[in-house]
C-alpha cells in the first residue's frame, strides 16, 4: 500500500488528507471510499485516461483508494494527481518513498497534462503551517504559490515530467514575486472626475480614512453611484499581509484573473438588491464565502439600499461589527473574515426628488415614511457618515482635486492612527472599544453637554453617541490635530445626520 500526502480545504483552513493506495490481485474494480463527493468519485476515468495516454495501460486488477480521515467530505478535483501518483508507485512506474514529505495537489486532463486548482495560497501557507518540506502543485498555480516564502515549491505541467521529477534529484522552484513592484491599477473613475459634492466627498474622505460606514442620501443622477466607485481610488494600498488575506480569499472562491494571479488592489463587491441571503453573508450545505467576505479589506457597495430585503440587511448587522462571520452547519461551523467599509445609497423617497431644487417630489407623508421605515433603527446606527448628496453642485471655476491628494491626506491620517494604537489589537478610529474611546478621545466639558443633551432627548442613542466620537477623532486627525475640539465634535454631528 502507498499513502500520498493530499490536502482539503475547509472555509480558509487546510486538513491534511492521507490517499491510501492499494493495488491488488482480484476481480476488477476501482473503488474510492472515504467519503468522496461527485467530483472525487468521477476522477477515476479521468485518472486511467490520463496515465494510459502518459505512460502505461493499467493492469485489470483491484485498485482501492481511501482518503482519510473517512468522516470528512472530499470536494473537488486536487486529490486527482495524488491519487494518480499513488497509483502509478505501487505498479512500480514512480519510485516509492519520494514524496514523503510533500504535499501534492492537482487536477488531471485525460492527455496527462495537469491542471491548476483553486486556493492553491490557501493550500500553500496551510502545508508551510503543518511544517511539510514542500508541495507539489500544477504549473499554472506556481506563480500564486510563490507568495509563500520558505517552503518548497515543485511546479509541474504533466504526469511525465512529475514521474522524471520524482524518480530523479527533487529539484525546487525558485519562482518569487516582488510585491513591492506590482503597480496599483487604474481605476475607472477618479476623484477628479467628480465636479461638485464638495461635502459629500469630505464625508466620504472622513469615511476611507477612519474606515467609517457610510450612506449617502440623494437624487436620481447626483453621484453617488459615481462617488461609490471613485472610493477605492483614495483608499491605501494593501499592505503586504493584507494582499496574502485577499488573494487567499478570491483563490479559494476561483476569482483569481488568469492574467494576474494575485490581488493587489482593495476590493469593491457591489452585488445587486435582488442578492440572496447565502450569496451575500454566505453558506450552503458546506459553507461558502459570500459577497462580505469577498469585500474583506475593501469596500462592500449597496446600491438601492431600500431595495434590498429587510431581512438581508439585518444580517450585516452583527458582520459589521464583529468583522467576522460564523456559519453553523449540522456537522460542520466555519467563520469566514469580512472587514470590510460598507457604503450605501439610497433616494430620500420613492420618486427620488424630496429636497430638490429642480423637480418637485410627488410623494405623500406617508409613502415617505413607509419607504425610510424599510431601514431599521439598529441598521442605521451602525451607519457612522450620512452623507447628502445634490443635483446643483457643478462647479465649472473650482479646481478638482484629484484622488491622489486626498489619499495622500488619508494615508497621514491612517499613519497617526496606527501609531497610536500600536500598543491595540486595533488600527482604525472606527473599531475603538469604550475603554479604548475613553483613553484616547478625551473631549471637552462643552462637547461633552451637546452631546448628552441629543441623547437625554433620545436624538441619538448610546451607539451613535460613541460613534458621533469615533467620527470626531478621524475629523482631527484629518487636520492634524492632537485633541478634538468642540469644532470636530459639531461636523461629526453634522454627518451623523442630527436634526
Amino acid at each position: 500500500m502507498t499513502i500520498i500526502k493530499s490536502i482539503s480545504l475547509m472555509g480558509l483552513e487546510g486538513i491534511i488528507i492521507d490517499v491510501e493506495v492499494d493495488v491488488s490481485n482480484g476481480f476488477p474494480a476501482w473503488e474510492i471510499v472515504g467519503l468522496p463527493d461527485t467530483t472525487v468519485k468521477e476522477s477515476k476515468e479521468r485518472i486511467k485516461t490520463a496515465i494510459k495516454n502518459s505512460c502505461s495501460n493499467l493492469l485489470s486488477k483491484k485498485y482501492i483508494i481511501n482518503l482519510s480521515p473517512a468522516n470528512i467530505k472530499k470536494e473537488g478535483s486536487l486529490l486527482d494527481l495524488p491519487i494518480a501518483i499513488g497509483i502509478l508507485s505501487e505498479i512500480g512506474i514512480i519510485r516509492k518513498n519520494r514524496f514523503i514529505d510533500y504535499i501534492i495537489v492537482g487536477e488531471l486532463s485525460l492527455n496527462g497534462n495537469i491542471r491548476a486548482v483553486d486556493g492553491i495560497l490557501a493550500i500553500c501557507l496551510e502545508v508551510k503551517k503543518k511544517k511539510f518540506k514542500g508541495i507539489i502543485i500544477p504549473k499554472e498555480n506556481e506563480e500564486e504559490a510563490s507568495l509563500v516564502c520558505g517552503l518548497e515549491i515543485i511546479a509541474v505541467s504533466s504526469i511525465n515530467e512529475l514521474i522524471n521529477t520524482l524518480n530523479k534529484e527533487i529539484k525546487k522552484t525558485k519562482t518569487r514575486i516582488d510585491i513591492i513592484n506590482f503597480k496599483k491599477e487604474n481605476y475607472e473613475i477618479d476623484f477628479s472626475d467628480i465636479n461638485g459634492q464638495e461635502d459629500a466627498k469630505k464625508g466620504l474622505e472622513i469615511a476611507a480614512a477612519g474606515r467609517h460606514n457610510s450612506l449617502m442620501v440623494g437624487t436620481p443622477g447626483s453621484g453617488k453611484t459615481m462617488m461609490a466607485k471613485a472610493l477605492p481610488s483614495i483608499l491605501p494600498r494593501l499592505t503586504f499581509e493584507e494582499i496574502l488575506e485577499v488573494t487567499k480569499i478570491y483563490s479559494i472562491a476561483g476569482l483569481l484573473k488568469k492574467e494576474n494571479k494575485i490581488v493587489s488592489t482593495r476590493p469593491f463587491r457591489a452585488p445587486h438588491h435582488t442578492i440572496t441571503q447565502m450569496a451575500l453573508i454566505g453558506g450552503g450545505k458546506i459553507p461558502k464565502m459570500g459577497e462580505i467576505s469577498l469585500a474583506h479589506k475593501g469596500v462592500l457597495f449597496l446600491d438601492e439600499l431600500t431595495e434590498f430585503k429587510t431581512g438581508i440587511l439585518e444580517l450585516l448587522r452583527e458582520p459589521i461589527e464583529e468583522k467576522k462571520i460564523t456559519i453553523s452547519r449540522a456537522n460542520i461551523s466555519l467563520t469566514f473574515p469580512c472587514d470590510f467599509m460598507l457604503v450605501a445609497a439610497m433616494n430620500p423617497c420613492p420618486c427620488g426628488y424630496l429636497g430638490s431644487k429642480t423637480r418637485k417630489c410627488t410623494c405623500t407623508k406617508k409613502q415617505i415614511e413607509t419607504y425610510r421605515a424599510k431601514l431599521s433603527g439598529p441598521f442605521l446606527d451602525r451607519i457612522d457618515i450620512f452623507v447628502e448628496v445634490n443635483s446643483n453642485t457643478y462647479n465649472t471655476s473650482k479646481i478638482i482635486e484629484n484622488s491622489s491628494q486626498i489619499s495622500e491626506r488619508i494615508m497621514k491620517a491612517q499613519i497617526i492612527q496606527a501609531d497610536r494604537y500600536k500598543k491595540e489589537d486595533i488600527n482604525f478610529n472606527s473599531e475603538l472599544n469604550s475603554k479604548q474611546l475613553k483613553r484616547y478621545c478625551q473631549i471637552n466639558q462643552k462637547s461633552k453637554n451637546i452631546l448628552e443633551k441629543l441623547l437625554s432627548n433620545n436624538v441619538i442613542s448610546i451607539r451613535s453617541y460613541f460613534k458621533i466620537i469615533k467620527l470626531a477623532r478621524t475629523i482631527a486627525d484629518l487636520s492634524n490635530e492632537e485633541k478634538i475640539s468642540t469644532e470636530h465634535i459639531l461636523e461629526a454631528i453634522h454627518y451623523k445626520n442630527i436634526r
